[in-house]
C-alpha cells in the first residue's frame, strides 16, 4: 500500500481551510494533520515525517514571516513539499514564492481541478522513482551573427533559472574559439570543458559539482570553454553528446552558450535541446541571418515549437516594428529584451550579470520573466496564462490593472 503524504494546512482564513478540507477528502493519498499555527511544531513535524506537503497561506498580514518560514522548510525538510496559496499573483509575487521554496503556487480562490493537479505532481515529485526520470530542460542560445548578445542572454537566464528555482543549473560555454562567460561572471575556473571530456568515464553527480565552476552562494555551475586552441581540436560532437546525457542525469536546467557556426558540436548541441533561443537584434542583416537559421532548422527537422526567436536590444520606437518581424520571418516573437546599454556595459565591464548590478532595471526585470516562463517547477499550465501574455507591452498592463 502506498504510504500517504501528510498534509497541514496553515492559513488564517477558516473558508479556506475548509474549502481545501474538503478537496483533500476526495484524495487517499494525502493524509491530513491536525490544525496548528504554531510555525516551530509545524517545522518539527515537518522534519520528521517521511513525505509532507505544507499549504501556506499568503495574505498581506502574514507574508514576510511566511516567506522565511517557506526558505526554511524548503532548506532543512527535502521531503517535504511547499504549496503557496496567493490571491491574484503577480510576477513579481512570483518570483518571489519560488525563490523562498515554493515549488507550487495556487491562485485563491482555489479550483479543485488545479488544486488536484498540484496534488498530482507534489506525489510525483515525492515517490522514489521520481529521480529516475529525466527532468532536465535544455536550452541553447543560439545565432549566426556575432555581437548580438546571446552570451549575455546565455548568462543571465541560466543564472535567473539558478535564483528563482532554487535547482541546479549547468552554464556550458561551447564556444570553444571566443568563449566570454567566465569573464561575464568574473570566474577563474580550476577546470573546463576539455579536462570534463577527458574524464569521461569518471563522471557522476560528485565528480560534476566538485569539477564544475560555482557561482558565488547559488546553485548555478558554469563549465568554462577550454583555454587554448589546439584543446578544441580534440573535442568531437560524439563527446559532446555525451556529456549532455550525463549532466541531464544530475541538473534539472542546462543552459548553453554556442559560437556561431555550424559545426558538428553545435549541431550537437541544437539536436539536445528542449528549446532554442534562436537571437536576433530589429536590423534587416541580422533578420535575414535569422531566416537563413530558420530555414536550416527546418531542413534539420527541428519542430516548430522547439525555435524560439528571442528580440536583444529590444526598442519600442524602432523603425521596424514587432509585427514586422514576426510577419517577416513568419513566427512569432518569444521574448523580447529590452535596449539598456549602460546598464550592461557597467554590468559586463565590472563582470557580473546585470541583476546582481542593477537588480531594478528593466532588462533585469525582463530576463527574470524569462526564467519563470523556462522553468519547469512553476505552475505554468494555468497560472501563468492568467498573469502573463506573450508580449511584454500586456504583461505591464496586467500588472497595472
Amino acid at each position: 500500500m502506498t504510504e500517504k503524504i501528510s498534509t497541514i494546512i496553515l492559513s488564517g482564513q477558516e473558508r479556506l481551510k475548509e474549502v481545501l478540507k474538503l478537496y483533500l477528502n476526495e484524495r487517499d493519498d494525502f493524509e491530513l494533520q491536525e490544525d496548528c499555527s504554531d510555525l516551530s511544531e509545524i517545522y518539527n513535524t515537518l522534519s520528521s515525517l517521511p513525505k509532507s506537503l505544507l499549504i501556506i497561506d499568503l495574505d498581506a498580514s502574514t507574508q514576510k514571516k511566511y516567506y522565511d518560514f517557506i526558505l526554511k522548510v524548503a532548506e532543512d525538510c527535502p521531503n517535504c513539499r511547499v504549496a503557496a496559496v496567493y490571491e491574484n499573483p503577480t510576477i513579481d509575487a512570483l518570483v518571489k514564492i519560488m525563490r523562498s521554496g515554493a515549488k507550487e503556487v495556487l491562485s485563491s480562490p482555489v479550483i479543485k481541478g488545479e488544486f488536484f493537479e498540484v496534488l498530482n505532481r507534489i506525489k510525483e515529485q515525492l515517490n522514489d522513482d521520481y529521480q529516475k526520470v529525466n527532468r532536465c530542460r535544455m536550452v541553447t542560445v543560439f545565432s549566426n551573427k556575432g555581437g548580438i548578445g546571446k552570451t549575455s542572454i546565455a548568462t543571465n537566464l541560466a543564472l535567473e533559472l539558478a535564483k528563482t528555482t532554487k535547482e541546479n543549473v549547468a552554464l556550458i560555454d561551447l564556444n570553444f574559439q571566443l568563449g566570454d562567460i567566465t569573464t561575464f561572471m568574473d570566474l577563474k575556473p580550476s577546470f573546463n570543458i576539455s579536462y570534463m571530456l577527458k574524464n569521461l568515464d569518471k563522471l557522476n553527480k560528485d565528480f560534476l559539482f566538485n569539477t564544475l565552476e560555482k557561482y558565488k552562494n547559488t546553485s548555478l555551475y558554469v563549465l568554462a570553454d577550454p583555454p587554448y586552441f589546439k584543446q578544441a581540436e580534440d573535442i568531437s560532437p560524439k563527446q559532446v553528446a555525451k556529456l549532455f546525457e550525463i549532466l541531464k542525469e544530475t541538473f534539472s536546467y542546462i543552459v548553453v552558450d554556442t559560437d556561431n557556426t555550424f559545426d558538428g558540436k553545435t549541431i550537437t548541441a541544437l539536436d539536445n535541446s528542449d528549446m532554442l533561443f534562436l537571437v536576433t537584434i530589429v536590423n534587416l542583416p541580422a533578420l535575414r541571418n535569422c531566416q537563413r537559421c530558420l530555414d536550416l532548422f527546418e531542413k534539420l527537422g527541428y519542430e516548430d515549437d522547439k525555435i524560439k526567436i528571442v528580440i536583444n536590444r529590444y526598442m519600442e520606437n524602432d523603425e521596424i516594428k514587432a509585427e514586422d518581424v514576426e510577419k517577416l520571418l513568419a513566427k512569432e516573437i518569444y521574448w523580447k529584451i529590452p535596449n539598456n546599454y549602460f546598464s550592461l556595459m557597467a554590468a559586463i565591464n565590472k563582470g557580473v550579470p546585470v541583476s546582481e548590478l542593477n537588480p531594478a532595471s528593466n532588462v533585469s526585470q525582463s530576463y527574470r520573466e524569462l526564467a519563470i516562463h523556462v522553468a519547469d517547477t512553476i505552475h505554468r499550465q494555468k497560472l501563468i496564462k492568467k498573469i502573463v501574455s506573450n508580449s511584454v507591452e500586456n504583461l505591464n498592463n496586467i500588472l497595472r490593472g
